[in-house]
């Protein structure tokens, strides 16, 4: 019910995560449906608040009532899953991989893997869904119309038909997260050529639908004397608060773009020399010293076959007593690089930052087309060029530590 989601794959095993999200339904044209664990959250809110509705207007159905509440939530499920899967099957048209359908507490989200997307394409592929919501609407409308449903039936069928047409129109909204949201960002992005900046535009759309919801069902019922409904004002908090979080990743995630032409391994990284893992500590000693600080450049140990292993630890290095500098292995002043933590200096963008996260450590050797170390690259040194935080938040970005 929300919009899609284009992140690629993370290099982690698809299954365990999908495990760990929810329930795996099955697939449909190839494209895995997980059913997350936060869905039965609305479930049970949704028989818990509409159950009582239901009998208080249905005096029949008794305890029923509250099946015909599951039963309304299980019809939404529906509506959704055709909604994501009218955005699967139309990006597949255009060859744009579905990862896999998750629904959840929110409604739902497709993910794609990585993609060339264009302006045009990508506000048809977002509008199939709110266009098959609506074309289930106008179906339940043709069986209540032509069947002259009563009881549990007719009572399914209105919801059925209110829900897809509320679910249409609620995604069109011209803010992300919602569908409606990239026809905002198309169309900025077609104008200034930056897809970035559709994204932000499309983002702060998002949030002024927020605005306008909360002073909708909240505000103008308190100016006018009002009591707001307790349940629809609870209700209106919880999918805006959504909203508002997920206008703010979209503005926060565009800006993170935009910044990624800064990211380079060699540009962004420090100096380095690599020695063999034989050398002792009075070869880095030996080496020349910064003109400006006196201090030994970063050195980063390789191993026979050429590859980086380990970085001197530049601590440990001055602890070293001037007499066994020349008897000590470096490898005792020196810490392990995480397996193939090593970045060609011309890796840059996205590319480099998918590989980054699937390493161990926060620190990676840099070198050239010949195989030689030319520098050594921190992960808050990539921090900063692309948010201007510090390595903390780095460790959050690419959920590892040394």
């Amino acid at each position: 019910m929300t919009d899609t989601d284009t992140r690629g794959r993370s290099g982690r095993d698809p299954q365990k995560q999908d495990r760990k999200e929810g329930i795996t339904l099955g697939r449909i044209a190839g494209i895995p449906v997980i059913l997350a664990y936060s869905w039965f959250i609305i479930a049970a809110f949704t028989v818990i608040v509409y159950g009582p509705v239901l009998q208080a207007n249905n005096p029949q159905l008794g305890i029923g009532a509250y099946f015909v509440a599951f039963a309304y939530a299980v019809l939404l499920l529906l509506s959704v899953l055709v909604h994501e899967l009218a955005h699967a099957l139309t990006a597949k048209i255009y060859g744009w991989p579905s990862e896999k359908i998750v629904l959840n507490l929110w409604g739902g989200h497709t993910q794609f893997e990585s993609f060339t997307a264009s302006p045009g394409r990508s506000v048809l592929v977002a509008l199939a869904g709110p266009a098959a919501n609506f074309v289930l609407a106008a179906g339940g409308w043709l069986v209540l119309t032509a069947g002259d449903l009563t009881g549990v039936a007719g009572i399914l069928a209105n919801i059925f038909v209110w829900a897809n047409l509320l679910i249409g129109i609620f995604n069109v909204l011209p803010g992300l997260p919602l569908d409606g949201g990239r026809i905002v960002e198309s169309a900025v992005w077609k104008l200034t050529g930056s897809q970035e900046k559709g994204t932000i535009a499309a983002g702060w759309g998002g949030r002024i639908i927020v605005i306008a919801l909360v002073g909708w069902f909240v505000v103008l019922p308190l100016l006018s004397g009002g009591r707001p409904d307790t349940s629809l004002m609870l209700i209106a908090l919880l999918v805006c608060s959504f909203l508002w979080m997920g206008a703010t990743a979209s503005i926060k995630q565009a800006q993170l773009r935009g910044r990624l032409p800064l990211v380079e391994a060699g540009a962004l990284a420090e100096p380095a020399v690599g020695l063999p893992e034989s050398a002792k500590v009075a070869d880095v000693l030996a080496l020349p010293r910064d003109a400006g600080t006196g201090a030994v450049p970063a050195v980063v140990l390789f191993r026979p076959d050429g590859r980086p292993a380990a970085v001197v630890d530049a601590g440990a290095l001055a602890a070293v007593p001037a007499g066994a500098a020349a008897s000590t292995p470096v490898t005792a002043v020196s810490y392990a690089l995480g397996a193939g933590a090593y970045v060609p200096e011309w890796s840059k963008g996205q590319e480099l930052i998918q590989y980054l996260a699937q390493l161990d450590g926060l620190e990676y050797a840099v070198v050239d087309r010949d195989g030689t170390v030319t520098g050594l690259l921190r992960q808050s040194a990539v921090l900063a060029a692309l948010t201007g935080k510090g390595a903390g938040a780095g460790k959050r970005m690419f959920g590892q530590n040394r």
